[in-house]
């Protein structure tokens, strides 16, 4: 019996550290900045200033290599061995035969100061300034997972009056051993700035 209880002691205490554990990783790490202009529970409506991203293309169902593309270029791997400061989320776009992966650029590492890069896969460029419409969900990045919530966030722009004028773009923010359930995945669209 004193066994059980120790066992279910130290799992009990293992579940708590890997919760706080989790919730902490993404909180060591800045995010792309941006401003609410407004909200309806799950979804809102975010203006984006223009972003500096390190880009990639990833091959097949998975990443391809692509996360450690980019993870090189901003630990050093790149023409002034630079070391660049992790944000979120990581961006993925795209269809399958042209997925895109990229990381935010910390503020003030426009494209014109960003190293350029030693992979040739790897590209620095900026994306415009803009308005999106957002939907935040949990759980593991999937197929499945994505059209599900692409279609909730459409089937909400519809109902709001909010035309989509970009692919969709999703977002990812925790480490891949962060539990599903605890995970803030979001999916955008570009909308027009008028509400």
């Amino acid at each position: 019996m004193k066994k059980l209880i120790a066992v279910a002691a130290i799992l009990i205490i293992g579940g708590i550290m890997t919760i706080v554990g989790c919730r902490t990783s993404r909180q060591g790490y800045r995010s792309a900045p941006y401003a609410v202009v407004r909200t309806d529970g799950k979804f809102e409506v975010r203006d984006y200033p223009a972003l500096t991203v390190a880009e990639t293309t990833m091959s097949g169902a998975g990443s391809g290599g692509s996360f450690n593309r980019l993870f090189g270029f901003i630990t050093g791997r790149n023409a002034n061995n630079q070391k660049i400061a992790m944000t979120t989320p990581v961006f993925m776009s795209g269809s399958d035969e042209s997925d895109t992966m990229a990381f935010v650029m910390p503020a003030g590492l426009d494209a014109g100061k960003a190293p350029k890069p030693e992979d040739g896969k790897v590209t620095v460029k900026e994306l415009p300034a803009g308005r999106f419409a957002v939907l935040r969900y949990s759980g593991e990045r999937s197929r499945e997972q994505e059209a599900k919530t692409l279609a909730e966030l459409k089937s909400w722009m519809s109902a709001q009056g909010l035309s989509a004028l970009s692919k969709p773009v999703y977002g990812y923010f925790d480490p891949p051993w962060t539990p599903p359930f605890m995970r803030r995945n979001e999916v955008m669209l570009r909308t027009s700035l008028n509400l």
